[in-house]
């Protein structure tokens, strides 16, 4: 690869990328976010406690990990199961490719567990 193009790839590098998926957004459903406000409308407990395998399941795929949701069947994780994961048990546990994993703990499993606990805290 010659100079003057390196130097042009990296002229468009102005800063490093900020991840929008950083905060997160209790409404908005796109990948890396939690999708909760619609969550009657799916067909599942507004409640993750009382969700089965399958909403668990259909959670997941709803959120755009529709490869990853298997694993969660495969390990009958249901509501209850998914609020006492640590991110130790979705980096390992559920044998996923570490990126997926990552977003899923941190932006879904980890505020589906606040959200239950800052409602069921009262």
């Amino acid at each position: 690869m010659s100079n003057s193009l390196l130097e042009a790839v990296f002229a468009e590098v102005k800063e490093p990328c900020s991840l929008p998926m950083l905060s997160v957004d209790m409404e908005n459903k796109e990948n890396g976010s939690v999708g909760v406000k619609n969550s009657m409308e799916s067909g599942r407990p507004p409640d993750p406690a009382d969700w089965a395998v399958m909403d668990v399941v259909n959670y997941f795929r709803t959120v755009g990990f529709e490869e990853q949701a298997s694993a969660f069947q495969e390990q009958e994780i249901d509501g209850k199961s998914l609020l006492l994961m640590t991110r130790n048990d979705v980096l390992t546990g559920l044998q996923l490719k570490l990126g997926p994993a990552l977003k899923i703990y941190e932006y879904h499993v980890k505020p589906l567990q606040t959200k239950h606990l800052k409602n069921n805290s009262s």
